[in-house]
């Protein structure tokens, strides 16, 4: 597999290294990223450059370099991980979350900042302005838009009243077709790693591998599927064993792998697999 450092930096930080004060050591996650044939120099670079972009800020203990995430990163990964494990099944009671924006043709950066930002939430792409989701959101559109003054965004529930038309709207929305069949190839992939005793007794470089693996195959899931209620989605739709799999296997895996992080960090990680289990059974 090519793993690409960027990538596989924030996996580490969001599975283990946020629960191990928030920061690292440079020589630390150098020596983590080794373990997937990731060169040193390539790791600074990377570092570097997610510092700039405010990930990250730096201090020197004594000669050694120290990366803490920044408050705001640290949101965005909390938020990430409710995400990934976290999922309601909820009545769906018809309404649809509407956001509308107007950008001037000048503020093309202001336009795909919005685009990002309703995506990563959930949304899907009805026409050029105008994105849905099913689920209650206003709040989230109200945040983007105080973050975004240079375009105007409208947020408001609306509903078709027929059930039929609303499958229709999901399909204009999102690529189900194609969002199906690549859940069914995950499921495919990793369905022979669910194995409970086999996990348990593999070593922790290989439980880490794997784990970082199957993550980085799920997490793409986030900015596509919009988590349909039951009464939007096609027949036989793949989602939620796709989900069962990861939560099976990525639980599985985690004895083994997070002690292999504590072994090169030279300290315990925290709780961050009693916050996966929270957040799964919350």
């Amino acid at each position: 597999m090519q793993w690409k450092p960027r990538a596989l930096i924030l996996d580490l930080f969001g599975d283990y290294l946020r629960y191990a004060g928030s920061e690292v050591k440079l020589a630390d996650i150098t020596a983590l990223l080794a373990v997937f044939d990731i060169e040193a120099a390539t790791v600074r670079v990377n570092l570097s450059r997610l510092r700039k972009e405010g990930w990250f800020t730096t201090r020197r203990v004594g000669r050694e370099t120290v990366y803490s995430l920044t408050p705001h990163m640290l949101e965005i990964l909390d938020e990430g991980r409710e995400r990934i494990f976290r999922r309601r099944d909820e009545e769906w009671d018809g309404k649809w979350t509407m956001a509308i924006y107007q950008v001037p043709e000048s503020e093309r950066a202001v336009r795909e900042q919005l685009r990002k930002q309703l995506a990563w939430h959930g949304f899907g792409q009805l026409s050029p302005s105008t994105w849905l989701s099913p689920h209650s959101l206003l709040a989230e559109v109200r945040q983007i838009a105080d973050e975004n003054p240079q375009a105007k965004v409208d947020a408001l529930w609306c509903g078709t009243g027929d059930r039929e038309e609303d499958r229709d709207l999901a399909a204009r929305c999102w690529d189900l077709e194609q969002l199906g069949k690549d859940y069914e190839h995950f499921i495919r992939t990793y369905a022979a790693l669910d194995n409970e005793s086999s996990n348990a007794a593999k070593d922790g470089r290989t439980a880490l591998m794997e784990r970082m693996r199957i993550i980085g195959d799920f997490r793409r899931f986030l900015f596509r599927d919009p988590y349909l209620p039951k009464d939007l989605q096609p027949r036989g739709w793949p989602s939620d064993e796709a989900y069962r799999l990861f939560g099976a296997v990525h639980r599985q895996l985690g004895r083994a792998a997070t002690d292999y992080v504590s072994s090169i960090l030279g300290e315990p990680v925290g709780p961050g697999e009693e916050v996966a289990e929270e957040l799964r059974t919350g």
